[in-house]
């Protein structure tokens, strides 16, 4: 497995790719922080607090983490060393768990950077006034968590095409109908009531509750339970397909 994770890990910076994936990343949700003006602008909600940064982290890596995986199994399925791979001495899991870990790294490395905002919210904040600093590293926690399973959807995603641009989309369509479409479908009357329950089935839900400062094991299960579900989806697939 190491062996498989440090390919995939230092394919991405052996070329530009790693460096392009941080800086869009690092670019996009600065400006949407920072400078454009709108709904996660720090400085329009009048707060002094990471809440909008949260609130855009998910728009962002809806996008970004789609685009870190969808090589992972699609390019070894295009040049046709798919089969290589699975007559290595790794077992299937491995394989899959290495390409998942050299992918949530990357994600981490991007991710990491922002940890500088906090330097930017203290200055920021008047002489009288407390960052909950609680609150903010709880918050990471949840986007630690949202980004496992954006990559387990990446990963699955890669592994039913090899075409790269196909496995980006089904990821990302993926990625955004399980965070904000469970949302949306419990927000539909039916009758003289709304499904009021569906909402718990979102990553969305449990994001919010985590961001708030609120370490529910239940919120854990759910983020872990998301992200063993497509690696074992991922796993089906490909032996399914190899046979």
């Amino acid at each position: 497995m190491l062996a498989i994770f440090s390919k995939e890990f230092n394919s991405f910076f052996s070329t530009s790719i790693g460096f392009i994936v941080v800086g869009l990343f690092l670019i996009s949700i600065g400006s949407l922080i920072w400078i454009i003006p709108g709904t996660f602008n720090i400085f329009d909600s009048g707060y002094v607090n990471l809440i909008p940064f949260f609130e855009a982290l998910p728009w962002v890596f809806a996008f970004l983490i789609p685009a870190i995986c969808m090589r992972s199994f699609s390019e070894e399925k295009k040049q046709g060393t798919m089969e290589l791979l699975l007559t290595k001495p790794i077992s299937l899991n491995q394989l899959i768990l290495g390409k998942f870990f050299g992918c949530l790294c990357l994600s981490m490395i991007a991710l990491a950077p922002t940890l500088f905002y906090l330097i930017s919210l203290t200055e920021l904040a008047a002489e009288n006034v407390v960052v909950d600093y609680g609150v903010i590293f709880s918050s990471y926690l949840g986007v630690i968590l949202f980004i496992s399973c954006f990559t387990s959807i990446g990963i699955f995603a890669s592994s039913l095409s090899n075409n790269q641009i196909v496995a980006f989309i089904l990821g990302t369509v993926i990625s955004l109908f399980l965070y904000f479409g469970f949302n949306g479908l419990s927000s539909i009357p039916i009758g003289d009531s709304q499904l009021y329950a569906l909402d718990y089935f979102g990553i969305s839900y449990h994001y919010k509750s985590i961001s708030r400062g609120i370490l529910d094991s239940r919120n854990l299960i759910y983020f872990l339970s998301i992200t063993f579900l497509f690696l074992a989806l991922t796993h089906y697939h490909l032996k399914s397909a190899s046979k």
